[in-house]
């Protein structure tokens, strides 16, 4: 797999958005973090004087050998971009724009938001800013576990042990801010090319079908036999995107207002109409 430029650019606009939301929401507001970004923030929080970046940059370090053997040689070089951008922004951001707030959950919501979408961003084209997201890309690839799940258990761990230093109140605001960040990570992973399945059995299916093919969308037709009635149907069956639910729903409705329709979320849809175009070419090259 070749670099491309457009992941490169995206990991490093990823990196900024989670320097700045931890140095602007997690630390004045007193909220740790999870894995080894966790780890440099207690540092951070405990010794106000030392230089975040180089702390998170210093413990990642040994991790590197991992990635090395489990990422390969882009996903390892996404790595190495990942984790020197954020150690160059957590000490960039660096106290510049500190948003202490009263409300601390309004601040904890905005911390699992800005470092949710970074690591979303950095995921999404394909790099890792380091430590437990090495060991969460690696449980992905050859386990299929969510990396916003083992991220979140990770941070649960990092938090009990932030118990030395924070108070309980802290870390149950922590918890939230991490279970957000998750939340979002995994929006980002699961909704890259999300949409909804629709399976339509109706007596005018092939009606249907035809109308669906000249919106654009790939039809699929089904065989199936009434249990009760024991009567041949055909089902339809097409996925379409998010957006263009209530429109087909509708055209459905138009045609057959007695159809029985089933919709369902599909976390991720690759191919043509999605990620490839009417010549198979990637769309987003």
């Amino acid at each position: 797999m070749k670099l491309r430029l457009d992941s490169i650019i995206a990991i490093i606009v990823g990196t900024a958005i989670m320097g700045f939301g931890i140095n602007s929401f997690n630390i004045p507001n007193h909220l740790a973090e999870g894995g080894i970004t966790g780890i440099s923030i207690l540092i951070k929080l405990l010794f106000p004087a030392v230089d975040q970046g180089i702390v998170f940059f210093a413990l990642n370090i040994p991790l590197f050998i991992l990635g090395w053997k489990i990422l390969g040689r882009t996903s390892f070089i996404y790595t190495i971009l990942g984790t020197v951008s954020l150690s160059v922004f957590l000490s960039v951001f660096d106290s510049v724009l500190p948003l202490p707030m009263d409300d601390r959950l309004l601040a904890s919501l905005y911390a699992g938001v800005a470092v949710g979408i970074g690591l979303g961003i950095i995921f999404l084209y394909g790099g890792t800013t380091g430590g437990v997201d090495i060991i969460a890309r690696m449980l992905q690839k050859y386990w299929g576990v969510s990396m916003g799940r083992t991220l979140f258990f990770s941070d649960i761990l990092v938090i009990c042990a932030s118990l030395i230093y924070l108070n309980l109140e802290s870390a149950m605001y922590t918890l939230v801010a991490v279970f957000i960040a998750a939340r979002v990570i995994d929006f980002f992973q699961d909704g890259a090319y999300a949409g909804k399945a629709l399976t339509i059995i109706s007596e005018r299916a092939e009606e249907i079908s035809k109308q669906i093919l000249e919106l654009g969308r790939g039809v699929t037709l089904l065989s199936g036999k009434g249990a009760f009635s024991g009567a041949e149907k055909q089902i339809v069956y097409v996925v379409v995107s998010r957006n263009e639910v209530m429109r087909y729903k509708n055209i459905i409705q138009e045609i057959d207002p007695h159809a029985f329709l089933i919709v369902n979320d599909v976390h991720e849809v690759l191919g043509e109409g999605f990620t490839l175009d009417e010549n198979k070419k990637p769309l987003h090259d």
